[in-house]
């Protein structure tokens, strides 16, 4: 496990240096959007539209913000449980999008998603929202502001820190962690 420092756009070529385990610390665009407007990108596309963000070589951050304080871009800002948007996950990767940041455990149809489309999937970590908060430089509405805390976002971050759970070969954290504790 290594210590790694990224830069987004997070292409095919930075996902493949990743292993499940690593630290890694991300710089640069981040999108957040959850449920309700994974939703919508979902019917956006049944109609044959385009999609409000750029989603090739993305990453996404499940994340549900606090209102900003005076003077910060944003409050707390932790990750939500990532298994509610399993649904739409496969259809984004195969898109293109090459990350996810959230909390929790993949469904199959996911981790399959991650290794065909060479992608990765990140945990930041649950409680640490205020703390998270403070590597967040600038955010802004991108689209769907109607749905208030729940509209995508468009941050900026600056050694963001996460951990890989799943990376490009579908090696899995959860699991490899539990079974080296039980070996012990």
């Amino acid at each position: 496990m290594d210590d790694k420092y990224i830069n987004t756009p997070i292409k095919a070529e930075i996902t493949e240096t990743l292993m499940a385990g690593d630290y890694v610390y991300i710089t640069g665009t981040l999108y957040v959007a959850r449920d309700a407007a994974h939703k919508r990108m979902m019917e956006a596309l049944e109609k044959k539209e385009d999609l409000p963000i750029n989603i090739k070589d993305a990453a996404i951050y499940y994340m549900g913000p606090s209102p900003a304080r005076e003077g910060r871009p944003i409050g707390s800002a932790g990750p939500t449980t990532a298994s509610r948007m399993d649904r739409y996950a496969p259809t984004l990767l195969d898109l293109g999008m090459k990350a996810m940041i959230g909390k929790g455990k993949r469904t199959k149809e996911v981790v399959d998603a991650i290794i065909r489309n060479n992608a990765v999937y990140f945990a930041a970590i649950g409680g640490a929202g205020a703390l998270l908060s403070k590597c967040i430089v600038n955010s802004e509405i991108v689209c769907y502001e109607d749905l208030g805390a729940e509209a995508i976002r468009k941050i900026e971050v600056k050694d963001f820190p996460v951990i890989v759970v799943i990376d490009s070969k579908g090696n899995n954290l959860y699991e490899t962690a539990i079974r080296g504790y039980r070996d012990k």
